[in-house]
């Protein structure tokens, strides 16, 4: 009979994850006993827990850290930490969006603010997972909750679709997964990543086919989630059938919880034999930054438009992450954080021109954005900036420290790809800088009102952006 010892320090290492998950229970037994309540109050409550969640995470600092809880199956680490910053601040954002946007689009979202907190629950496992079942288990806890947001309005038929699609992908991108974990398993007999990491060293030189093999299901599972090419088919419909608080959900928190698995798996765990792969993981970067990057040019729709871009944002991070130094985590979580603030202001901003037509918001909507409302005009740009990587937004520094860790491991070419595709993707965000500044608004746009909550979300990533762009040593010191 096997036992297992759990205590109150393992509890403590998982208290942020306990508190979400207490107030989504909370949130969703309330929304069923008193159906009445108002949908703001459910959202308040939430962004309540939140907060609790981030001092309790805070907390963490303060335990024994670097060291495996709960039988080695979570690892408390400043990586840990990090990831939790990034998951809870981005699921604060993003529920003070659905805020404004259920008061634009006229609907309830009492199953919101649960399925939101269960979903950043499940990001949150995975960046303390010091177990492949952990991963998975954080990997289902997330996707699951996505699959129902995604399907938020259910009498739009895009919305729909996009959900179908999503779970239907995903399903399939799951059984790469599990079946690159079984592989990983059957031979190295245990599921823990330490150990796993452990047989990989030793084995370096002589790592048989099954091995191999799985780290590259793995590969194509992480993928599909963090939007690879030529894993990225869903992306594009999904974003733009989804509502689009969920889609700057969805693009800045399940990516970067692809990202945290990878960065546990990839870079931590099976590191060297991600490295016999290092040449398809060079050739995976480089046709993902190229692919998005072409297609993006072509989008008139904001959403697909910044769809693509967040495919080709994925192949910036993914020459971190081939990198394999030192750097790599540092560099790659100042990325996370960068692409945080700057896709969530560029969404709030989307949201507020399409008003009740979010589903084909066109550039040529932002024309004359300037002129009639110059604030909501500035937040744009700085985002459009920010994302194409001009000075002094984080923006820039994020892709430099990227391209100095990939330049640190002697892949040069890949850094010249990299700054390549810098140089195509600023058509394509300066060409929305130009419509809101050269151009006239041919037809009559109803906007949506900045309701305080949207005008926050617009402050911060603001601030952020900056921040991270002029002070960003300071940062970099507290992520890892």
């Amino acid at each position: 009979m096997v036992t297992i010892n759990i205590g109150s320090s393992d509890f403590a290492a998982i208290l942020p994850i306990l508190v979400v998950c207490a107030f989504g229970i909370y949130l969703m037994v309330q929304g069923v006993l008193a159906p009445r309540i108002h949908k703001l109050t459910l959202a308040y409550i939430g962004l309540a827990g939140i907060m609790i969640a981030m001092v309790s995470n805070f907390y963490l600092l303060g335990i024994e850290t670097d060291r495996a809880y709960f039988e080695g199956m979570v690892f408390v680490d400043k990586l840990t930490v990090t990831l939790n910053f990034i998951f809870l601040l981005t699921a604060a954002l993003c529920l003070l969006l659905m805020t404004s946007y259920s008061e634009q689009e006229e609907i309830e979202f009492i199953e919101f603010t649960p399925l939101i907190l269960f979903a950043t629950a499940g990001m949150m496992l995975m960046g303390c997972a010091e177990s492949l079942m952990i991963i998975f288990l954080g990997l289902e806890t997330m996707s699951i909750a996505l699959y129902v947001m995604a399907g938020f309005r259910r009498f739009n038929r895009f919305s729909l679709e996009a959900a179908l699609k999503y779970l239907l992908l995903g399903a399939f991108a799951t059984g790469f997964l599990l079946y690159g974990m079984a592989l990983i398993y059957g031979t190295v007999g245990t599921t823990n990543l330490t150990q796993i990491s452990a047989y990989y060293s030793e084995n370096a030189l002589n790592l048989n086919v099954m091995a191999l093999f799985g780290v590259a299901l793995l590969v194509i599972g992480f993928g599909f989630k963090v939007a690879l090419v030529p894993f990225h088919m869903w992306t594009p419909d999904v974003y733009q059938g989804a509502p689009i608080p969920v889609t700057a959900y969805m693009a800045v928190g399940a990516k970067a919880a692809g990202f945290a698995a990878v960065l546990r798996v990839l870079v931590l765990a099976t590191g060297q034999a991600a490295f016999e792969w290092s040449q398809l993981l060079w050739l995976l970067a480089v046709i993902t930054m190229t692919v998005g990057n072409i297609i993006a040019l072509v989008q008139s729709d904001i959403k697909r438009m910044l769809a693509y871009s967040s495919i080709a944002h994925a192949g910036y991070i993914m020459i971190g992450i081939v990198a394999g130094n030192e750097t790599t985590v540092s560099a790659v979580l100042f990325y996370l954080v960068v692409y945080m603030f700057m896709n969530i202001g560029a969404f709030a901003v989307a949201g507020i021109v399409s008003g009740k037509n979010e589903q084909h918001v066109d550039i040529k909507h932002f024309a004359g954005l300037g002129k009639s409302q110059p604030m909501l005009a500035l937040v744009m740009t700085v985002c459009m900036f920010s994302l194409a990587g001009f000075p002094p937004t984080g923006g820039f520094m994020g892709k430099l420290y990227l391209f100095k860790a990939a330049m640190e491991s002697g892949y040069t070419w890949l850094v010249i790809f990299g700054a390549l595709n810098t140089l195509i993707s600023v058509y394509y965000y300066i060409r929305v800088v130009v419509a809101m500044y050269f151009q006239d608004s041919k037809e009559s746009v109803k906007m949506a009102a900045v309701l305080p909550g949207v005008g926050l979300v617009l402050l911060v990533t603001l601030l952020g952006i900056f921040y991270l762009g002029i002070f960003p040593g300071t940062t970099l010191s507290l992520l890892y």
